[in-house]
């Protein structure tokens, strides 16, 4: 199948986006890929369902070619799986202005369609589609309540409880020193382990003084170490891509109290 298809601009770089026969938008990889920083797509595809990509015959200036092309959901994989930087600054380009402009007009730069209600096929069309969408949302609500719970909760982790608890998601694999190296990656910490002061502004990241015993002197000696607040965790399960609702009921050992 062909489709006609129309260059969304970020920061410059044109990103392709076709709206299908559905109304539903799909995403060129090689596109998405590039402005993320990733700079293999074949990789990225291969980690994707395959109910979130596909192959379309699309034109180009140099003719009709195959490509390949993710979902919405496929798009929402690719960007919260991502460690690049430039994930965030994307996520926010997607949903404020690529989305609302294609369900504002069900395609980039067109005048939606007239529907018929008139059509008692179209009415029992649109019955189903708000019964779908309706289900939707009770799916999400109880996740999203239990983030908004937790970014709310008092306490904090340390970098193994914090990695422990996102370990628990089937989407997310980590641990301690996984965990560690991709806030350096995402750079919410520095090369020494120091979280930056932005994030520890934006209450993601806080330090704490932790006493410990030499092991030769054993003098008592003062140390910083590192903490992931509630609303730290609910950001890296996004981050990483969890699908799971994020367990507020675990109580890690080491949760610190304010």
């Amino acid at each position: 199948m062909t489709s006609s298809i129309t260059p969304f601009d970020f920061d410059g770089t044109a990103v392709r986006v076709v709206t299908d026969e559905g109304g539903e938008p799909w995403f060129v990889l090689a596109d998405l890929c590039r402005i993320l920083g990733l700079v293999q797509p074949g990789a990225v595809a291969r980690r994707l369902a395959d109910d979130e990509k596909g192959v379309r015959l699309t034109h180009t200036p140099g003719g009709e070619q195959q490509m390949l092309h993710v979902n919405e959901a496929g798009m929402w994989t690719v960007i919260l799986r991502s460690d690049s930087p430039a994930a965030e600054p994307v996520r926010r380009w997607v949903t404020h202005e690529v989305l609302p402009t294609i369900r504002r007009t069900g395609q980039y730069g067109s005048a939606p369609a007239q529907f018929d209600l008139t059509s008692m096929e179209n009415v029992a069309l649109v019955i189903e589609a708000a019964q779908q969408a309706l289900a939707r949302v009770r799916v999400l609500e109880a996740p999203a309540a239990a983030w908004e719970s937790l970014a709310d909760a008092a306490g904090d982790y340390s970098l193994r409880d914090a990695a422990q608890i996102l370990d628990r998601d089937p989407a997310i694999a980590t641990g301690q020193n996984r965990l560690a190296r991709y806030l350096r990656t995402v750079r919410w910490l520095d090369a020494s382990g120091t979280p930056y002061q932005r994030y520890v502004e934006q209450g993601l990241l806080c330090s704490r003084a932790r006493h410990y015993d030499h092991p030769r002197t054993g003098e008592r000696m003062l140390s910083t170490q590192v903490r992931v607040t509630a609303k730290g965790l609910g950001r890296l399960h996004e981050l990483l891509g969890g699908d799971a609702p994020l367990d507020a009921s675990m109580r890690a050992l080491s949760v610190v109290t304010a």
